[in-house]
C-alpha cells in the first residue's frame, strides 16, 4: 500500500492520527443497541455537511448515496451499536499507537474509516457510493436495521458491490455461512410417573433424533480456494414441567451452519430426514442466508489484489448474506482484530485503520 505522506496518500495528511481521533469520538458517544440516536445524530450531521450526497434518516439508520453516474455503485456499511456494558471495557483513550474502548473493534474503528471516507474520498471516486450506517446489529439479524433497510427500502441498498467493514483483521473474508435455527416437536403421551406404562415419554421418543443429529458430521465446501466448514449442533431441549407426571411433549433446538453453495430448502430436507417421521413439527426460527464468495466480481477481485493474499473465508454470518439475498455480491472487510471483540480489552491500531482506509480508497477509485 502508498505509505502514510507519499504524494497521492490521503492528501499528504496525517492519516492514521486523523482516524484515530475519529474513532475516539465515536467510541466516546455510548451507542449499545436501541440507544443510538446520539451517534446516529452525530453521523448524520457531517454527512449532511457534503452537498453531493443525498442522506436519508430511516429511525436510527443513515443511508448516504452519490449520484455522478458512474460506471459502477460500491456500498460500503457499518453498524453504529455495540453490545451492553455487562463486561467492563478499557477506558476510551490513545495508547501505545492503538484506540481503546467498547466498540473500538466492533466496530467504530470501521465507521471513522467509512465517515473519512465519505468526507475525503467518495466525490473524486471512479465508482459511485452508498455508505450505510446502520442499528441494532448486535442483538440479532431479525431486529438489524440492515433488515428493515432490506425489508422497506431496498432501493437505496442497490448496488454493483457490497463490503462491510466488519472487524477482519485486514483480511478479506467474502461471503459467509448461512445460519438457520430450527424447533422440531416430538409428541407423547403425559401420565403419572409412578404408572409410566400408562403414557409415553416424549423424551424417549426424541432421543433417536438426538442421536442422529449429534453424530452428524456435515462435508467441509471448498468455493473459490476458500473452505466453509459446515455444523449441526443441539443447542436446546426442553420437556417436562411436574417431576410426578411423563412429559408428553420434547421441543429440541437446532442450528445448523452451512456452505454458501447450499441453500435453506436443501438444510430443511437434510433436517427432516435426520429427525424423522417422530418429528410432528419444523418451525424455522431463525433464517440467515449464506453468502456465496463472489471474488469474481472486478470490485472484490480488486480488494483481493490490495490486501495481497490475505483472504480467508468467513466462519459466522454477517449482513453480507443479507446484502447477497437482494443479489450484491458482499465481502466482510475492516480494521481490527475480531477475537477482541465484545470483550474487556478492545484496541484497534492507527495502523490498522489507515491500512483499511487506504485499500477501500482505492477500491472505489476504480
Amino acid at each position: 500500500m502508498t505509505p502514510y505522506g507519499a504524494p497521492g496518500a490521503s492528501g499528504g495528511t496525517d492519516l492514521p492520527a486523523e482516524l484515530g481521533e475519529l474513532a475516539l469520538r465515536l467510541i466516546r458517544i455510548p451507542s449499545e443497541s436501541g440507544s443510538e440516536a446520539a451517534i446516529a445524530d452525530f453521523v448524520e450531521e457531517r454527512l449532511r455537511r457534503l452537498e453531493f450526497l443525498e442522506v436519508s434518516r430511516l429511525g436510527d439508520a443513515v443511508v448516504a448515496r452519490s449520484d455522478f453516474g458512474r460506471g459502477r455503485r460500491v456500498l460500503l456499511a457499518g453498524h453504529l451499536d455495540t453490545v451492553p456494558d455487562t463486561v467492563p471495557a478499557q477506558p476510551a483513550e490513545l495508547v501505545d499507537g492503538a484506540v481503546t474502548g467498547r466498540g473500538a473493534v466492533d466496530m467504530k474503528g470501521g465507521v471513522a474509516v467509512l465517515l473519512r471516507l465519505a468526507e475525503h474520498a467518495v466525490r473524486t471516486a471512479g465508482h459511485d457510493c452508498t455508505l450505510v450506517f446502520y442499528d441494532m446489529e448486535e442483538v440479532g439479524s431479525h431486529r438489524s436495521g440492515m433488515n428493515r433497510l432490506s425489508r422497506l427500502h431496498p432501493e437505496l441498498l442497490r448496488a454493483d458491490a457490497a463490503i462491510l467493514l466488519e472487524p477482519t483483521g485486514g483480511w478479506l473474508e467474502p461471503g459467509c455461512q448461512g445460519s438457520l435455527r430450527v424447533s422440531a416437536t416430538f409428541r407423547g403421551r403425559a401420565a403419572h410417573t409412578a404408572r409410566p406404562w400408562q403414557g409415553v415419554n416424549a423424551v424417549e421418543v426424541a432421543l433417536p433424533a438426538l442421536e442422529r443429529c449429534t453424530a452428524h458430521k456435515p462435508e467441509v465446501v471448498t468455493l473459490d480456494g476458500l473452505r466453509y466448514p459446515q455444523a449441526l449442533q443441539v443447542v436446546g431441549v426442553a420437556a417436562g414441567g411436574d417431576s410426578n407426571v411423563v412429559p408428553d411433549r420434547c421441543v429440541v433446538h437446532l442450528n445448523a451452519r452451512y456452505a454458501p453453495n447450499r441453500t435453506k430448502a436443501e438444510v430443511l430436507a437434510e433436517l427432516r430426514e435426520l429427525l424423522g417421521p417422530d418429528a410432528t413439527d419444523l418451525d424455522v426460527t431463525l433464517d440467515s442466508p449464506a453468502a456465496p464468495p463472489a471474488l469474481d466480481h472486478p470490485v472484490l477481485t480488486r480488494l483481493s489484489e490490495l490486501v495481497e493474499g490475505r483472504v480467508r473465508p468467513k466462519l459466522g454470518w454477517t449482513d453480507v448474506g443479507r446484502l447477497a439475498a437482494l443479489g450484491i455480491p458482499a465481502a466482510n472487510f475492516g480494521p481490527g482484530d475480531p477475537e477482541l471483540a465484545h470483550g474487556p480489552r478492545e484496541r484497534v491500531g492507527l495502523a490498522e485503520l489507515a491500512e483499511a482506509y487506504e485499500a477501500l480508497e482505492k477500491v472505489i477509485s476504480g
